[in-house]
């Protein structure tokens, strides 16, 4: 029995890779990828300052209800809840800060706070940082 051996040659062609024009096609759906991947991280992000900014509202409501139980008002602003009401009389209630700090919101601007009669309304300039746009964020209470 013998065995006969062939050797294996590779040809090499003058036309191996990548032409200019696919590697052109390949860079352009790998940026087109890259624009929705971005698109979709800014708009997630959108969102979740937006959530963060409620839950931030979230927290001064009980707060505020805490102050107008022993002040028998609203705070006519939210660094009352921290300092102490600046009319006189109710400082003779006040018994000590409700909060630490006065919180921003998620874009670092602070919260607006109006009282109107027995209800009061913190505000979010939103993400504009601009106050009466679409994208501002509403709470009001009680």
């Amino acid at each position: 029995m013998t065995r006969s051996t062939k050797k294996r040659t590779r040809r090499v062609h003058k036309n191996s890779g990548f032409t200019l024009l696919e590697l052109l096609l390949v860079l352009s759906i790998l940026v087109v990828i890259g624009g929705f991947v971005v698109g979709n991280l800014v708009g997630v992000s959108k969102e979740a300052n937006e959530d963060a900014t409620r839950a931030q509202i979230g927290l001064l409501k009980p707060v505020i209800q805490r102050y107008q139980l022993k002040m028998n008002s609203l705070p006519e602003n939210l660094e009352a809840l921290r300092d102490g009401p600046s009319d006189a009389d109710k400082k003779e209630k006040w018994s000590g800060a409700y909060i630490d700090s006065i919180p921003n919101d998620a874009w670092n601007n602070p919260f607006e706070y109006s009282v109107t009669g027995d209800t009061y309304e913190i505000r979010s300039s939103g993400n504009d940082g601009q106050a009466n746009t679409d994208d501002d964020i509403i709470v009001t209470g009680p």
